[in-house]
């Protein structure tokens, strides 16, 4: 008896002679017939010859169809299974959310909340009474307003995405909605290129540990370079990367084959070399170096604004940073905080669900230390992190954020479909492609007034939550007006619910907050290794 696996194969084998029989009196079909049955019978031969998968010996030719069914499952998941709120990792009305704003459709929604308010953990605003009037949602907040060039930017800003890992097309795209919305493009640690230079749009240049577009032929830091880029007058601030959510602790490798001639340009490598961004930086190694290195790109730029970015990681690390900022006396303009939420980097997924504090933790941890400290009116605090929309921003001011980066939100603007396919060149809309002939079906034009249209229907939203809420400006808003379902019956505020340090207490040495309890001690200003008892 035949085995029923062999069926398919063994039917290709038998359309080749019947294929020949009637390619003699109907050659058309017969050559169809003839010919199906060859390749068929080609591939069933391959497949019981080859060793490398199991399964296609056992099941000739009927085992490809699994791994076709396989290889559409994330767009069969997400066309015709995913629910409106799978987030995976952003769910379809988040996404929604992006692209109606994007195209300035109107986003109002009828009959109601499509969400259980009785869920534990869901989360709410509360209003006033008294509505405020605000006359414009172009909220600012200033940066190293001590410096002699410091710079009001807007409460939304794009992440640091490098040219490299988006298309010229998408980095244009970018800057030219920025330009228009009055708002800043983080670079990314790939330097700063051409299409970020080409329109304008004031900038955030961040430096990552391959010093691109500023380094020497060792890859170490050129001061020189450096000072040449950052003194110009499209750079706003500058911003040392550590670390990033999606990945932390965790370096990076562009291969040689996609090293192309304007990557190379803009970062200051050869073309067809491996492009390597070290784990760590090699400019510091304590503390106390990583704060002067800060102060010498502040200075080398002429005054303007210089902060930190990073992902939270182990806290004396971060009490080490402020024990750092105490003895020196030189503190970051700003330290953004990325959440492990993760980005656009492509990570080994373990980084991605299990390294690395999420924004929140990272987020109160951080403004914690700097209002124990003191420290907290010179220095901002910017947050990222599956940000998307106005009531996510309105929750990151709630908890200490002073402003906002968007990644992810601002390529759904440019198009992106979530296909995650960003680190494998075959991106679908070309917002993640190096090839030609995908990013030039991205048009800059149109997508540019998304990006400026996205930004500003985003901040029309948080100011009319703000005004909702009877406060003037998102720094109003605190953790007493985020509201938390703890179980079926009871609700809390985010001011009940964790735990706040108040304003200089750390200068006291007497903290209760269980974080400083433990690890305060631990932290030392001249190294980030932990001081044991």
């Amino acid at each position: 008896m035949v085995d029923v696996r062999y069926l398919p194969y063994l039917g290709f084998l038998a359309a080749v002679p019947v294929g020949g029989a009637l390619s003699i009196a109907v050659p058309f079909w017969g050559g169809a017939v003839l010919a199906l049955g060859l390749a068929g019978s080609a591939i069933g031969t391959y497949d019981m010859l080859q060793r490398k998968r199991a399964v296609l010996r056992n099941y000739p030719v009927l085992a490809r169809m699994r791994f076709f069914l396989e290889s559409i499952r994330p767009e069969i998941r997400q066309y015709f299974l995913e629910s409106d709120h799978d987030e995976v990792p952003f769910s379809r009305e988040q996404r929604a959310l992006v692209y109606r704003r994007a195209k300035n459709i109107e986003g109002l929604r009828p009959f109601g909340t499509l969400k259980n308010q009785q869920r534990v953990g869901h989360e709410w605003i509360n209003h006033s009474m008294q509505p405020s009037h605000i006359d414009s949602a172009d909220f600012r907040v200033t940066f190293g307003a001590a410096r002699a060039q410091p710079y009001h930017a807007s409460v939304l800003n794009i992440s640091g995405m490098s040219f490299g890992a988006l298309s010229p097309n998408a980095v244009e795209a970018l800057n030219i909605g920025a330009a228009r919305g009055n708002f800043c493009q983080t670079t990314g640690e790939g330097a700063i290129s051409r299409f970020h230079a080409a329109h304008g749009g004031d900038l955030v240049w961040q430096i990552g540990s391959g010093y691109f577009g500023c380094r020497d032929a060792q890859g170490r830091f050129d001061p020189e370079a450096f000072a040449e880029k950052a003194t110009g007058a499209q750079v706003k601030m500058v911003e040392i990367k550590l670390s990033q959510g999606a990945k932390p602790g965790h370096g990076g490798i562009l291969p040689g084959a996609k090293v192309t001639e304007l990557i190379a340009e803009s970062r200051g490598v050869p073309v067809g070399v491996d492009c390597i961004s070290p784990p760590s930086h090699s400019a510091f190694s304590t503390p106390i170096e990583m704060l002067e290195f800060l102060e010498q790109l502040r200075t080398l730029s002429g005054g303007k604004p210089a902060g930190l970015k990073l992902c939270v990681g182990h806290p004396w690390e971060v009490f080490a940073l402020a024990k750092a900022m105490i003895e020196t006396g030189i503190q970051p303009d700003f330290i953004t905080v990325d959440g492990s939420e993760g980005g656009t980097g492509a990570a080994p997924a373990e980084f991605a669900d299990h390294l690395g504090a999420p924004l929140r933790e990272g987020l109160m941890l951080m403004h914690n230390t700097l209002v124990g400290l003191g420290l907290r009116e010179g220095t901002r605090i910017v947050v990222s992190g599956k940000l998307i929309s106005a009531f996510d921003l309105a929750r990151a001011f709630s908890l200490g954020a002073d402003t906002c980066n968007m990644g992810r939100g601002f390529m759904f603007a440019l198009g992106c479909i979530q296909a995650q396919t960003c680190h494998s060149g075959r991106c679908p809309t070309g917002v993640t492609a190096q090839d030609p002939r995908r990013y030039k079906a991205l048009d800059v034009s149109d997508k540019a007034a998304r990006v400026a249209n996205f930004h500003d229907n985003t901040l029309g939203t948080l100011k009319e939550t703000i005004e909702a809420c009877g406060l003037s400006h998102p720094a109003d808003l605190g953790p007493e007006h985020l509201m938390m379902r703890i179980n079926s019956r009871e609700v809390r505020s985010a001011q009940s619910q964790y735990d706040w340090v108040g304003p200089g207490e750390l200068l006291d040495h007497n903290v209760a907050h269980p974080a400083f309890a433990k690890f305060w001690d631990m932290a030392r200003a001249d190294s980030f290794a932990p001081a044991r008892a």
